[in-house]
């Protein structure tokens, strides 16, 4: 097996991006064991390429090394939830300001993960209704047209969906959203970015809160 892919990622890249999808999928939960020869078996990648995607894991905050039990996924606290929403207030806002009406294809891309998001509604999969709200917000960021920012947005995504995890009843956390999520992408595609920015400001604000509060109250592990 050749040290890369035939987009040119080598193979701990390729397995590093796998991982951190399965982190904004919900798959893998904060406090996970990130077990070498489980995870052989999981992604069928050999050990030097499991051991790679889990450094960078660890160096991106998603994965940490706890004493006397190995590699986790990482359980975020009140000082990262603040530092997320300061990155995503400079990214979303800013990619939201600076936009022309919606593309067709930029359209069609957060109507998709809307509408997934309304069918996992609808099913009451909360898990997967968080997931796809994260990618909607995903395609915000992408109206950069930066890989560079997109790929450090798929590490907030997914640093989001660790601390969605911790919210005791999913169904109460995720409910409120989505419908502002299409406010959002309505406003956007009327053409009215200075409205949907904020809408944006404000649905962050009320996002961080909540997260805020959550953390506050729960009971230390």
């Amino acid at each position: 097996m050749s040290g890369k892919d035939a987009g040119g990622l080598s193979l701990g890249a390729q397995l590093l991006q796998e991982m951190r999808e399965d982190i904004i999928g919900g798959r893998l939960l904060p406090g996970t064991p990130l077990v070498e020869a489980d995870l052989v078996k999981a992604y069928n990648a050999s050990r030097n390429t499991i051991r790679e995607a889990l450094h960078q894991l660890d160096r991106e905050g998603l994965a940490t090394y706890v004493r006397h039990k190995g590699v986790m996924v990482r359980r975020l606290g009140l000082a990262e939830v603040r530092d997320l929403f300061l990155v995503r207030r400079t990214l979303e806002l800013q990619a939201i300001r600076g936009s022309r009406p919606l593309r067709e294809y930029q359209s069609d891309l957060m109507l998709d993960a809307l509408e997934a998001a309304e069918l996992a509604q609808s099913r009451e999969d909360w898990r997967a209704c968080g997931t796809h709200s994260l990618h909607f917000h995903r395609h915000i960021v992408g109206l950069l047209r930066s890989p560079l920012l997109d790929e450090f947005f798929a590490n907030v995504a997914a640093q989001m969906r660790l601390l969605f995890s911790l919210a005791p009843d999913e169904e109460h956390f995720q409910r409120p959203w989505l419908e502002r999520d299409r406010e959002i992408h309505d406003l956007l595609s009327a053409g009215r970015p200075q409205e949907a920015a904020e809408a944006m400001a404000s649905y962050l604000e009320d996002s961080e809160n909540r997260l805020l509060d959550l953390l506050s109250s729960a009971k230390p592990l």
